[in-house]
């Protein structure tokens, strides 16, 4: 029997956008069969929706809180939500 999927939201503060944190995030989630999105906001966090196997989301989570080597991550906020069944992996 196949997992169950999982889902968060993930929203990252700090010197995260210019840095190439979403294509990073985009990269690992579809090497690791995780379907979402990734995206800049207003506010200057970037926003990410992860779904799919636990570990491979925890892994991405646990990615969102160091970021790639050109981020300056201060703080993560972690929501967990139904999943949609989500395919693949955007960034906007």
């Amino acid at each position: 029997m196949a997992e169950a999927p999982i889902r968060r939201r993930v929203v990252v503060h700090g010197r995260v956008q210019g840095v190439f944190f979403r294509d990073t995030v985009r990269r690992l989630a579809e090497s690791r069969g995780v379907a979402g999105w990734a995206r800049n906001t207003a506010e200057g966090t970037v926003e990410t929706v992860l779904e799919g196997p636990a570990d491979a989301v925890s892994e991405l989570v646990a990615f969102c809180e160091q970021g790639p080597a050109r981020a300056a991550v201060e703080r993560i906020e972690v929501a967990e939500e139904p999943p949609e069944g989500l395919r693949g992996f955007s960034t906007a």
